[in-house]
C-alpha cells in the first residue's frame, strides 16, 4: 500500500547536497561552503561531472566532516551538465547507472568508506519523477549494486510507486526553492524561488505539518525524508546554516551509517 501523505510534525529530516560537480580545469569550490551544514553528500561520477581528482577530493573531504556519501549520477553528458535528456533503452539506462554507481562504489572502498544512497541528476532526476517506468529501471540498477542502497528521488506517487513495486528503501525529497504543483509534484518549467525569507519559512510549515504550499495558492501534504540545498540558489550557504539553526538533519540511512563505522 502506498503511503499517503498526511499531516504531521517532522521530527528527523536529512539535508543532502551534491559534491563533485566540476571537471578538468572547470572547478566549483563553492559547493564546498554547504558542506558543514549537510548531513549527506551526492558524489558525481563522471558523466555529468566529476573527474577522478575531484572525486577522490569530495570523498576525503566527506569523509573528514563525517558526511554520509551517495552517488550522483546522470545522463552521459559533460557538456551539458547532464541538463539535456537523453533518449536511452532500459538495458542502456541500466548499464549507465550500474557504471557510475559501481565505480563511485568502488572508490570509497578504497577509503574505507561506504556509499549510502544514489540520487539522480539534473534531466535524469526530472524524467525520474515524472516517468514511472523510468525511475523503476534506475532504482532496479541501483538494487542490483546494493539491496541497501536509498533510492532519492522527488517525493510523490511516483517514487512511492517505485520502492513499494520493487521492494528498494527511498527517500522523498523536497525543494525549498522549487515551484509544486497542488498534487504535489515540481513544475519543473517554474523559476526557482530565489528568496531565503520565503525559504525558510517554507521550511517552518513543512516540519510543522508536512505541507507545501503550491501554485493554486494552497498547500499539500508531502512525504520529506530529505531536502535537496542547491549551490545554485543565490545565498545557499545562508540558507543551509539559518535552516540547520531551525533543526538538526540526520541522515536517511542512518542505521546503516552507523554501522559503518564513520559516522557518529
Amino acid at each position: 500500500m502506498i503511503q499517503t501523505p498526511e499531516r504531521k510534525q517532522i521530527k528527523n529530516i536529512d539535508f543532502n547536497i551534491d559534491l563533485a560537480q566540476s571537471f578538468g580545469i572547470y572547478r566549483n569550490n563553492a559547493e564546498y561552503s554547504l558542506l558543514d551544514y549537510a548531513s549527506s553528500v551526492n558524489i558525481s561520477c563522471g558523466f555529468h561531472a566529476g573527474d577522478p581528482m575531484t572525486i577522490k577530493n569530495a570523498l576525503l573531504k566527506a569523509k573528514e566532516k563525517n558526511v554520509v556519501v551517495g552517488a550522483h549520477i546522470g545522463f552521459d553528458d559533460i557538456q551539458g551538465f547532464g541538463y539535456r535528456p537523453v533518449a536511452l533503452s532500459e538495458d542502456e539506462l541500466e548499464a549507465l547507472v550500474i557504471y557510475q554507481v559501481g565505480a563511485l562504489m568502488s572508490f570509497a572502498k578504497t577509503y574505507k568508506m561506504e556509499i549510502e544512497h544514489v540520487r539522480p541528476h539534473g534531466a535524469m532526476y526530472k524524467q525520474a519523477a515524472e516517468d514511472f517506468q523510468f525511475a523503476k529501471t534506475i532504482a532496479k540498477a541501483i538494487q542490483k549494486c546494493s539491496q541497501w542502497l536509498v533510492y532519492y528521488g522527488a517525493s510523490g506517487d511516483v517514487t512511492a510507486s517505485v520502492g513499494e513495486e520493487i521492494n528498494i528503501p527511498v527517500a522523498h525529497e523536497v525543494h525549498l526553492e522549487k515551484n509544486y504543483n497542488s498534487d504535489g509534484t515540481i513544475d519543473f518549467n517554474q523559476k526557482d524561488i530565489d528568496n531565503i525569507f520565503y525559504s525558510i519559512n517554507r521550511l517552518k510549515t513543512l516540519l510543522a505539518t508536512s505541507q507545501i504550499d503550491n501554485l493554486a495558492g494552497g498547500k499539500t501534504c508531502v512525504i520529506a525524508d530529505t531536502i535537496h540545498f542547491s549551490n545554485k540558489v543565490a545565498n545557499a550557504q545562508a540558507l543551509i546554516k539559518q535552516s540547520k539553526e531551525i533543526i538538526t538533519p540526520v541522515p536517511v540511512n542512518y542505521k546503516n551509517a552507523c554501522l559503518s563505522g564513520w559516522v557518529e
